[in-house]
């Protein structure tokens, strides 16, 4: 479920921290579920799930060069998968770490309305397409740095979870199938 470290220095803060993030995860029930079904989707990485919602492959992009500053943009990328009989949409989000979280298409113009969620597919919130952007980082975000991020979406409403500094490891998994 976790992803994997990287170069950052960790403390026994840093350490709490995570552990107190990953007893989160596992106390909301992220992860496997069986009212999905999806034995071949068991994607690595920050997962959550919200209503007929699965959010998989969840990150903030890693800096490169050094760490990300105060009052930085930072990216954040993630999938989801909408199970449910109708399409939804994620209308907003934000972060304890950010002065505001964005919504923002492929050219990084805000998205008022955010981004629809039809129903039985994915859609990827990835570079280059829509995706989140943390604005004003209120401190240092060094790569496996984790923060909590909660997405707020039209009908399925909040979810709140984890989310780390680094590049996802993604599987080789089929996309569910209805």
């Amino acid at each position: 479920m976790a992803l994997p470290r990287t170069r950052a220095r960790r403390g026994p803060a840093a350490g709490a921290l995570a552990l107190a993030l990953t007893l989160a995860l596992l106390g909301s029930g992220c992860g496997a579920d069986d009212d999905f079904s999806l034995p071949d989707w068991d994607a690595p990485g920050q997962n959550a799930r919200v209503g007929d919602l699965m959010i998989r492959y969840a990150h903030l992009a890693e800096p490169t060069g050094a760490p990300w500053q105060p009052g930085d943009d930072v990216p954040a990328y993630l999938w989801v998968y909408n199970k449910s009989g109708g399409s939804d949409r994620l209308v907003g989000a934000s972060s304890p770490m950010a002065a505001s979280v964005d919504i923002v298409d492929a050219d990084g113009k805000r998205l008022p309305d955010g981004v629809e969620l039809p129903e039985n597919d994915l859609t990827e919130l990835e570079p280059g397409k829509h995706h989140l952007v943390l604005r004003d980082v209120r401190q240092v975000i060094r790569g496996g740095d984790a923060t909590e991020i909660t997405l707020r979406f039209e009908d399925a409403g909040p979810v709140t979870f984890g989310i780390q500094a680094q590049p996802p490891v993604y599987d080789e998994s089929p996309v569910p199938k209805q």
